[in-house]
């Protein structure tokens, strides 16, 4: 791997570490601020978070492509830094990490599609199963650390270094949290240019417009562009969903405090961690369609949650369930980005994807917050959701064997170099 790979890895893992921290401590804020509501709210944080994917599809995508993608990376983590302050400042928790949710749309298209610009197609798994590594590091050090800066003491020992303006537990957590932002931006700062040129795009908004739309149609026609789209789609959407599931099922089943239900909650990023690490060594490019009978037995082991009574069978059957997961993203992923890069370039690739993915994040989490809002209890909510996962990929499964019916599909994994993909008109206007 070049050197260049190991600096966009190490300012991935320190901007996802601070994203997954401050979702513990914007929740924690809900409670602070609207406690009667705040347990069938708290998905809503995520949905506000991710409705800057859908709305900015097809201007982020753009926007990585005509820039250096770690100038990007860095003005996009500047945009994250605002959605803190905003949120310490005492804007609606939503609101504010709505902006937050900005900086994260704008940042994904260009620290995905510099992995495609620095890296040939046969090591993208590899590089694919590092950034997801590093990303499920994060998530399981930004989840601990959350639950660690919501706690009594740790807060305790905030307020004696915060100014007297942060007066509760999750302000004071935030502006720790701050700090892996600014560490991300410097290290920004490095990312080497890949050489690639970086043309400046139509600014027309209906151009953009109907370029993405363009962008979205290739995929969806493309056979393996369509079956690791919509399977990276469904996994997205669970993986959101699951992460509220996994809080309050543990309070529902255990009595326990947020504080607490987080380090529950790192038992599955454990498990993606050793499933990634899997993906890397057992699995190519080639053979990545091979993983998606794991998406099935996610849906059922999701179901099995709700006969646990005991801590030990639900960290194993978490644990379990976070290894399938790993070792399902990563192929799927990298099998995506390589349809993408080779059909229209990494950045479209990217915020098309991430278009369609968190669509599907906001229809499950709109989904589960009805029926928590609906009174149905936890149980019942996860045996929905489980069962919706599980006949979902059957589908997908089913839809992969009639594409290969009318001739393998398989054949189109590098079958062009992205030089040939189809030409992206771009305006001949001077900025």
């Amino acid at each position: 791997m070049k050197p260049g790979f190991y600096i966009i890895i190490t300012a991935q893992f320190f901007s996802s570490l601070a994203d997954n921290a401050l979702l513990i401590a914007a929740i924690a804020l809900l409670y602070e601020t609207i406690p009667n509501d705040a347990s069938w709210m708290s998905p809503l944080l995520k949905w506000t978070f991710t409705l800057s994917y859908v709305l900015f599809a097809a201007f982020v995508g753009a926007l990585a492509d005509a820039l250096p993608k770690g100038k990007v990376m860095l003005m996009t983590n500047g945009v994250k830094i605002l959605g803190c302050v905003l949120l310490i400042a005492g804007s609606h928790p939503l609101a504010a990490y709505a902006v937050v949710g900005l900086g994260a749309a704008a940042y994904s298209p260009a620290k995905y599609g510099i992995i495609t610009e620095l890296l040939p197609a046969e090591k993208l798994v590899i590089g694919n199963s590092w950034m997801e590594a590093a990303t499920v590091l994060s998530i399981i050090l930004g989840i601990l650390l959350g639950g660690v800066l919501i706690n009594d003491r740790a807060a305790e020992a905030l307020f004696a270094i915060t100014p007297d303006a942060i007066d509760t537990t999750a302000k004071a957590a935030m502006l720790a949290i701050m700090a892996g932002y600014f560490i991300a931006a410097a290290i920004n700062l490095f990312i080497p240019n890949t050489g690639i040129d970086h043309r400046i795009p139509n600014k027309s908004p209906i151009f953009l417009i109907r370029e993405f739309s363009r962008c979205c149609m290739l995929l969806w026609k493309d056979r393996l562009g369509q079956i690791s789209l919509a399977t990276t789609t469904l996994f997205w959407g669970a993986g959101a969903t699951l992460q509220f599931i996994v809080l309050h099922w543990a309070a529902n089943t255990f009595g326990y405090s947020l504080s607490q239900a987080t380090y529950l909650q790192g038992t599955v990023a454990v498990g993606i961690a050793f499933g990634s690490i899997f993906a890397a060594k057992m699995i190519s490019l080639r053979n990545s369609i091979k993983v998606l009978p794991l998406g099935v037995a996610m849906g059922v082991l999701a179901i099995l949650m709700t006969f646990v009574t005991n801590l030990e069978t639900a960290v194993m059957i978490l644990i379990v369930l976070g290894i399938f997961a790993g070792i399902f993203v990563v192929p799927m992923n990298a099998l995506l980005q390589h349809r993408g890069y080779i059909l229209m370039g990494a950045g479209h690739s990217i915020a098309v994807q991430n278009f369609n993915e968190n669509i599907g994040i906001i229809m499950m989490l709109s989904f589960y917050t009805f029926m928590l809002r609906s009174g149905l209890s936890v149980n019942t909510a996860i045996i929905i959701f489980g069962g919706f996962l599980t006949s979902m990929m059957l589908l997908v499964i089913i839809k992969h064997a009639r594409n290969q019916a009318r001739g393998d599909s398989l054949h189109l994994i590098g079958m062009a170099k992205p030089e040939h993909r189809p030409p992206i008109v771009v305006s001949k206007k001077k900025s």
